[in-house]
């Protein structure tokens, strides 16, 4: 029998679905639910098997750990070692929204995202339906609903095309509110003690939701310069 699609247009597949979606996440199954982004696979955070299933469904090694999306910013405090003042100013301007954040994890949980090198890439999405899920489940593991290589669904039936039956449950709220991706940076050099000549900056890992000129407004000479062109350039 194929997973089931719930429509969250209607109160009562809403009702169903997040009840199944909560049992499923507990047996440490995967859900696909919407963002404001594009739509995400979801999965314990907690547990290095639903994480495992996460990255054997989309076809990713735990070279590509990924984020964990997060109800506010008391669950980013708890997961992270520290939150440095110009991420609080980042955190106050975009979340919740279209921006990931990668700062060193707390030393002290015991989880298994994969290769990550002591860090954790944490969002809040400002989506209602992903937010209740993240109140009553915690933080969750979550990834583009789509198969590697392949486009970010931005409806539910698109992630089911590509993840079939490696999901158990899907929550359909139509289609996504942008289609893009979050902007992730790279926050880590805020955070301890840097080698002598190194200055913190913040770090555009990917472009996406937040634009570069966004983040400069709000980061000044924090933000890390974009590379000259002219450097890039092949030869």
């Amino acid at each position: 029998m194929s997973s089931p699609l719930f429509d969250c247009s209607d109160e009562a597949q809403l009702l169903s679905g997040m009840r199944q979606a909560r049992q499923a996440i507990a047996r440490g199954h995967l859900v696909v639910l919407p963002t404001d982004t594009v739509y995400g696979v979801a999965a314990d955070a907690f547990s290095a098997a639903a994480v495992q299933r996460l990255l054997d469904a989309k076809g990713r090694g735990r070279q590509q750990p990924p984020p964990v999306l997060v109800a506010g910013v008391d669950a980013l405090r708890a997961l992270v070692e520290e939150v440095p003042e110009a991420v609080e100013r980042l955190v106050e301007r975009f979340w919740p929204g279209g921006l990931t954040i990668v700062l060193p994890a707390q030393p002290s949980l015991t989880w298994d995202l994969g290769e990550t090198r002591g860090t954790v890439a944490v969002r809040m999405p400002d989506h209602r339906i992903a937010l209740e899920l993240l109140s009553e489940t915690g933080p969750l593991a979550v990834s583009s609903a789509n198969l590697t290589g392949k486009p970010a669904a931005v409806v539910g039936d698109d992630a089911r095309a590509m993840l079939g039956d490696s999901v158990a449950v899907y929550l359909d709220a139509g289609p996504s509110r942008t289609g893009v991706a979050s902007t992730i940076i790279d926050a880590t050099s805020l955070v301890g003690v840097l080698p002598d000549g190194e200055e913190p900056r913040v770090r555009i890992l990917r472009d996406g939701a937040v634009s570069r000129d966004e983040l400069a407004e709000v980061l000044g000479d924090l933000l890390e310069p974009d590379a000259d062109p002219a450097e890039d350039a092949p030869a």
